[in-house]
């Protein structure tokens, strides 16, 4: 039986630790992690391989430069869609993961959020983005069901 190609993206930080969280889930699956590069992050490639892609690291602190960063990360986001083609997308966040969502909802992947630990009573700015488009959206603390209705409580992933 073919396993399901899912892909698991977060920026870097503690919403990777969060993703890296459900690593015992990768094997039941044709998964792909992507990542920003940063030296954070190169350990990953000694472990996960090919598996692995990285898109660029950048900040919002220097507008002009990352409305660049931002934009080449997009167009990257659009190549690995289309190399991977997965039928699901996992995420924990941030704008990363957002491009990468959108699209694959238009191409017919299955989009799970999970918003992040570190928020319990307001929402993140990437979480507004995706709830709308999300076939689950998942919130680890009870509080935060009274912001995300339509969402499921799924505890902490720590």
């Amino acid at each position: 039986m073919k396993k399901k190609k899912v892909i698991f993206i977060s920026s870097t930080g503690g919403h990777l630790t969060e993703l890296l969280q459900l690593s015992p889930l990768f094997e039941k699956y044709d998964y792909h992690i992507i990542t920003e590069k940063d030296k954070t992050t190169e350990y990953l490639k000694e472990k996960y391989g090919k598996r692995l892609s990285y898109l660029p690291y950048g900040t919002r602190s220097h507008l002009i430069q990352y409305l660049f960063i931002y934009f080449y990360l997009i167009l990257k986001t659009i190549v690995l869609y289309f190399k991977i083609r997965p039928q699901a997308i996992v995420t924990t966040g941030t704008h990363t993961a957002g491009p990468m969502c959108y699209f694959g909802k238009i191409f017919g992947s299955k989009i799970i959020y999970i918003e992040t630990f570190a928020n319990i009573h307001k929402k993140t700015v990437t979480g507004k983005l995706i709830y709308p488009i999300a076939d689950l959206f998942i919130v680890q603390w009870e509080e935060m069901l009274k912001l995300y209705p339509k969402a499921v409580y799924g505890g902490k992933i720590f």
